[in-house]
């Protein structure tokens, strides 16, 4: 499992809007945690492709 920092989230909307971005990028089983600021989730995902995915929609992935 695959632990990422995502700066920005605040609510449980940001948590759906990361999972379906997290998602169309390959990885299955995802889970936000808006509280911890951070997303977990199977497979293999490109950390630039999700950089930018993420930076598009506003939030910031730290780690």
């Amino acid at each position: 499992m695959t632990t990422v920092k995502i700066q920005g989230m605040s609510c449980q909307h940001c948590a759906a809007a990361v999972q379906k971005v997290v998602q169309e990028l390959g990885a299955t089983m995802v889970q936000v945690d808006v509280a911890r600021g951070e997303a977990r989730f199977e497979g293999k995902v490109d950390q630039e492709a999700l950089r930018r995915a993420m930076a598009a929609q506003g939030y910031e992935v730290l780690a």
